[in-house]
């Protein structure tokens, strides 16, 4: 199983939308996919129409009481499309994790030898703690979504340190597949100015589908659907559809099928 984080130590800057979209398109594309909710908020889980009543096991209880992945996903309503929702809980897992041994490499045991899905996507929650350390160190690669704006990019930096130091500590295999520029909006112009600058500095590494600022993207949530089944022909959808094609590109060629 391929594994992914998506992560920003910066909030809102589309890495939930990210992470639900991408894991629908690859999940059409015939790739038996799993999201784990990593944030305390939840809203994977509720994107993809978990509700909070259906949560009996989560994310928290995979890192904290050591409960086996096979039992702690459900369902969703994509096909080939599997979730291990996120509670409230969560948010006091980095608490409980301190004094445990091996408190970084919770998720990665969890996820060891699992062989049911092809790929897995961790939506990480808008801070550099234990929790998105552990999808750190469990993960293959990271794909880390950029808003275009200033302050994103001094996120970027300090984002980029911590992964260095996790390689250095923890996960050597851990590098970044790419950076997607999010709410990308032509009519402003530091919109532009700020992915210039970002492509100068990561050349490559930065994604060419960029996604737009686009309400639908915005809408699909609060019906429990990703954009790509929400309106699958809004320019939100369109980008995301590309994105994924442009990540199976960056992976291996053995990867590059499900």
């Amino acid at each position: 199983m391929l594994t992914i984080a998506i992560a920003n130590q910066k909030g809102g800057v589309g890495k939930t939308t990210t992470a639900i979209n991408m894991a629908t398109a690859m999940a059409a594309t015939g790739w038996r996919t799993l999201l784990i909710d990593l944030d305390p908020q939840g809203n994977a889980s509720t994107g993809l129409g978990v509700a909070a009543n259906a949560r009996d096991v989560s994310s928290y209880d995979l890192l904290v009481d050591e409960v086996p992945i096979d039992e702690a996903f459900v369902g969703t309503s994509i096909p080939g499309l599997d979730i291990v929702p996120a509670t409230v809980d969560l948010s006091g897992a980095e608490v409980e994790l301190v004094s445990v041994e091996e408190r970084t490499a919770r998720l990665r045991s969890a996820l060891t030898n699992h062989s049911g899905h092809d790929i897995c996507f961790i939506d990480c929650p808008p801070s550099l703690g234990l929790l998105t350390l552990n999808a750190l160190c469990a993960a293959d690669t990271l794909l880390v979504p950029l808003q275009c704006e200033f302050f994103a990019l001094e996120g970027l930096s300090q984002l980029l340190q911590t992964v260095e130091r996790v390689q250095q500590r923890f996960n050597p295999r851990l590098d970044i597949i790419g950076v997607a520029l999010t709410m990308f909006d032509r009519r402003n112009r530091l919109t532009d100015q700020v992915a210039e600058d970002v492509r100068d500095c990561l050349g490559s590494l930065v994604f060419e589908t960029v996604i737009p600022r686009n309400v639908r993207l915005s809408e699909a949530p609060s019906h429990g659907l990703p954009a790509l089944v929400y309106d699958h022909s809004c320019t939100g959808s369109r980008a995301y559809i590309a994105l994924a094609r442009e990540l199976i590109g960056r992976f291996p060629p053995e990867r590059q099928a499900a």
